[in-house]
């Protein structure tokens, strides 16, 4: 092999990464960012009754294309379900996956993809029946246990058994939907995800008090967007998309303030929002790219709150994503 750098996609395939052209000239060609998410996850990626993709992850997806193409509505968003996410995104079938997706050592290492930061602090957690009178997930033993094919849940349901010493019956099924209807129909006692998910599927249910979540957290599941290996530029475009919302809140500039804030004379506020340096260029976007993602789709906490927090139906407290500030284990490196 000669000196070109390679790039894998996937197991037997390897491109020389110097034929292909990089995925900002391809964003900029097709005039939007191809996302790839969840087809149906509320909170984190759903349609809403106007047909439009809504949630966290959907929102990380618009502040990538605010910061490249100076518009967070040109994305092109690609569902996907949990087996067929990494392969599109190693063939080049979606620009970025936002798919709560768990960082794990196997998936950055190898299957060609770089995962850019964390954008939600889950773990996974089980959902009973209400009138099944379990309160512990030490209580599980021998239970029938619905989960989601190609996710970390399986893995970790084993894990957390064998521990335990405990016994259960795995039903395994390819997307959400079907674990959550199989839930309802009683084909399982529990149902295990990630909490997040688990907080999701639980509204959508015929009688939502009818299941409860249990209190035990059994896994780390740090859940991110992710970009394929070998593009070091796109890679840097989507983790600062990420860390210029988290680090727009440490500093207090809002959506709500945005144009306000561009008079401040804070110099972390001003270096944010291109007024000072312009830190946009050396990534091949526009100085104002950091203004375009809070002005069009909002900082951290707007993005939260709305989907998953205050003002969303979910209500879930910030706990592990409140900033490190405030108590929580989000934070973002400087824009400096």
């Amino acid at each position: 092999m000669n000196n070109a750098r390679w790039l894998g996609l996937g197991i037997g395939v390897l491109v020389p990464a110097m034929a292909m052209s990089s995925t900002l000239e391809t964003v900029q060609e097709h005039d939007s960012v191809r996302c790839g998410v969840n087809a149906a996850q509320p909170g984190f990626s759903s349609l809403d009754d106007d047909n439009q993709y809504r949630g966290l992850d959907t929102d990380v997806c618009r502040a990538i294309a605010a910061a490249v193409l100076g518009d967070a509505t040109k994305v092109d968003f690609v569902p996907l379900n949990s087996v067929e996410r990494f392969t599109a995104l190693q063939a080049g079938e979606v620009d970025v996956l936002s798919r709560t997706t768990t960082w794990t050592s196997s998936r950055d290492t190898t299957l060609g993809m770089n995962f850019t930061g964390v954008s939600y602090y889950d773990g996974q957690a089980f959902m009973v029946a209400s009138d099944l009178g379990v309160q512990s997930a030490k209580e599980l033993d021998g239970a029938a246990v619905c989960t989601q094919a190609g996710t970390t849940s399986e893995l970790n349901l084993s894990d957390y058994f064998r521990i335990n010493g405990m016994s259960y019956d795995a039903i395994v099924f390819d997307a959400p939907e079907q674990s959550i209807a199989g839930f309802e129909a009683g084909r399982c006692d529990v149902l295990s995800s990630d909490a997040s998910q688990l907080y999701a599927q639980r509204i959508q249910l015929a009688d939502p008090n009818m299941a409860m979540v249990l209190p035990e957290i059994i896994s780390k599941e740090p859940l991110g967007p992710a970009v394929r290996q070998g593009d070091d530029q796109w890679f840097n475009i989507v983790k600062w998309s990420l860390f210029a919302m988290l680090n727009a809140e440490e500093i207090g500039v809002t959506q709500a303030n945005v144009d306000e804030q561009l008079n401040s004379e804070n110099p972390d506020v001003m270096r944010l929002l291109g007024q000072d340096s312009d830190f946009g260029e050396p990534m091949g976007i526009n100085a104002d790219w950091a203004y375009q993602i809070v002005k069009q789709v909002g900082n951290y906490a707007d993005i939260y709150d709305r989907n998953v927090g205050a003002n969303s139906d979910f209500h879930i407290a910030r706990g592990l994503n409140a900033l490190w500030k405030d108590g929580g284990i989000q934070y973002a490196p400087p824009i400096r």
